[in-house]
């Protein structure tokens, strides 16, 4: 379940949707991915560099006192205990360690909460690689702290202005420089988004996630889990996670983001059709027209409106279920979390928090692992905001 049924797709989803000039970069990718996935010395550099300077594996955390107040086991997977404090810098060192084995010195890359960036940077620091990371103006103004981060690492930050002024924008704006720079420049997409390898590279990447979670409960607790549950934008801490359960009879389930109201936020698989974002044929959020529409989340890292083909594919089999919290739930759980369990999620890991309550109260005793895919320092800002009723840094209908 975690391979393709042909190169490239995802049932109908997926392909390569991209200029003329970028296909031969695509194609060489694919070539040096699967080259290097198949050499024993690249995997172990990066077994090396994931338990050195990432910090795996994660702790596979039970919640003794939340799963009291929810009515059934909560475990969760602490990605936020990483280096840089989200799961993106399991990609974000996969992909450098290709790079610089292609030999290419500059890296372009996309960002939305910051984390990504960050990961990005820290990975290129290490490694010496030239960093400039893409990141939508308006997420700038209220991820102030990650765009620091990022500087400090040594990493040019490019605000992009212009139509919604996240996550899209500065993902259009590093495409635009990779078709300007195609030979000496590597794109780290964050995300299991865009053109073929791309989210088959994110996945793989990601994919360790699932695999120690699955490992780490089934040692613990000599089965497997009820259910599986993470937070969806493009969706790579989620695919990460889900990969290595879409055999098992485990329920696994996305959270996308429902904004101020479901009809308000980002939730490409509900609300979406099919067509093309980003060089990928996946769910879109488009008009009658076929333009791609406003989204809003308090949550920057899930406002995007569109979402990995294999999440696609994986809604249209049933294999997934993917439900919709809204900014309103996932505080009320980032809440919970923070005052009951001492650990402060990201807002994008809160709207998963929080469907795991709905699905608790629902299904008394069941066992759940979520993916805490990031922490939340970098959301202070707009959590403090909310708190006083001072405007918030979380785009509101700026982003739309």
């Amino acid at each position: 379940m975690t391979t393709t049924m042909k190169p490239g797709r995802f049932g109908v989803f997926g392909g390569r949707y991209v200029p003329e000039t970028l296909m031969a970069n695509l194609i060489e990718l694919e070539a040096a991915f699967e080259a290097a996935w198949e050499d024993k010395s690249f995997k172990a550099d990066l077994a090396a560099t994931l338990a050195d300077f990432v910090g795996r594996p994660t702790p596979l955390y039970f919640a003794e006192r939340l799963s009291g107040e929810w009515g059934g086991r909560v475990f969760l997977k602490r990605e936020d205990l990483t280096h840089t404090g989200a799961h993106k810098i399991n990609n974000a060192v996969g992909q450098a360690l290709l790079a610089k084995r292609m030999g290419k010195q500059r890296i372009v890359a996309e960002t939305g909460a910051g984390q990504h960036g960050v990961a990005t940077a820290a990975a290129c620091a290490r490694l010496g690689l030239s960093c400039r990371v893409y990141m939508g103006a308006l997420d700038c103004e209220r991820q102030q702290p990650n765009v620091a981060r990022m500087k400090l690492l040594g990493a040019e930050v490019f605000p992009c202005e212009g139509g919604t002024r996240n996550l899209k924008v500065a993902i259009n704006e590093a495409i635009r420089d990779w078709v300007a720079h195609p030979n000496e420049t590597y794109y780290l997409l964050g995300s299991a988004v865009g053109p073929h390898p791309y989210p088959t590279i994110v996945r793989e990447l990601q994919s360790v996630i699932g695999i120690e979670a699955r490992e780490q409960f089934s040692r613990r607790e000599g089965k497997l889990p009820d259910a599986v549950i993470a937070c969806v934008g493009g969706g790579s801490n989620a695919i990460g996670i889900f990969a290595p359960f879409l055999d098992d009879k485990v329920a696994l389930f996305g959270v996308e983001a429902g904004g101020d109201s479901p009809q308000h936020g980002s939730c490409t698989l509900a609300h979406g059709r099919p067509g093309v974002l980003h060089g990928a044929f996946s769910y879109v959020l488009q008009d009658g027209d076929g333009q791609i529409t406003g989204t809003h989340s308090i949550a920057p890292g899930l406002d995007y409106p569109g979402v990995g083909p294999q999440h696609s594919a994986l809604k249209d089999s049933g294999r997934v279920r993917y439900e919709i919290e809204t900014d309103e739930t996932a505080l009320a759980a980032f809440h919970e979390l923070s005052r009951i369990e001492g650990i402060l999620p990201a807002l994008e890991s809160s709207h998963a928090l929080a469907f795991a309550r709905r699905y608790l109260r629902e299904n008394k005793g069941k066992t759940v692992i979520v993916n805490l895919s990031g922490r939340g320092d970098k959301d202070l800002p707009s959590i403090m905001a909310r708190s006083t009723g001072l405007p918030a840094r979380d785009g509101g209908a700026n982003a739309r």
